[in-house]
């Protein structure tokens, strides 16, 4: 059995400046990663930093179709899918579906994070989007072991 992360929101934004916002590291380090060696682009890879970790992802097999479906690997038995549909008033629902690992108790936990880990790049995407709000500021300060997040 595979096991399937899922998470969804709708953005009042359009697909184009929604895949923009995805695709664009000036954009990505507003909302979610630190740090990227690049823009997401068909056929290159590009590592990606986020600020609560002290390594590196890389970041590959991106394909881009059109500005509706990005999908790329940082994980080698996985593949992430981001779909990004145009939903009335120029809004755009977001799908992110991340698929690839067998079921077992380990493989469990990593959907569960991972998960609440899409959910969470949603909604920050939104608060960007929306509001210009960084919603992962400072939010993951206590993972780095820093004892003063106060």
């Amino acid at each position: 059995m595979e096991l399937i992360s899922q998470a969804n929101l709708q953005i009042q934004k359009s697909v184009d400046e929604v895949f923009e916002a995805i695709v664009n590291p000036e954009f990505m380090t507003k909302y979610f990663i630190s740090e990227s060696t690049g823009r997401l682009e068909s056929g290159k890879e590009v590592f990606w930093k986020f600020p609560e970790f002290e390594e590196s992802y890389l970041i590959k097999d991106v394909t881009l179709n059109g500005h509706e479906i990005i999908s790329f690997c940082w994980d080698p038995e996985t593949k992430v899918i981001i779909h990004l549909e145009n939903y009335s008033n120029n809004n755009t629902v977001v799908k992110v579906t991340e698929s690839g690992k067998e079921l077992n108790e380990q493989n469990l936990k990593w959907l569960v994070s991972n998960t609440a880990g899409w959910s969470n790049f949603l909604a920050s995407l939104k608060a960007f989007m929306e509001y210009g709000i960084e919603l992962r500021k400072g939010a993951y300060d206590f993972m780095k072991g820093d004892k003063n997040c106060s």
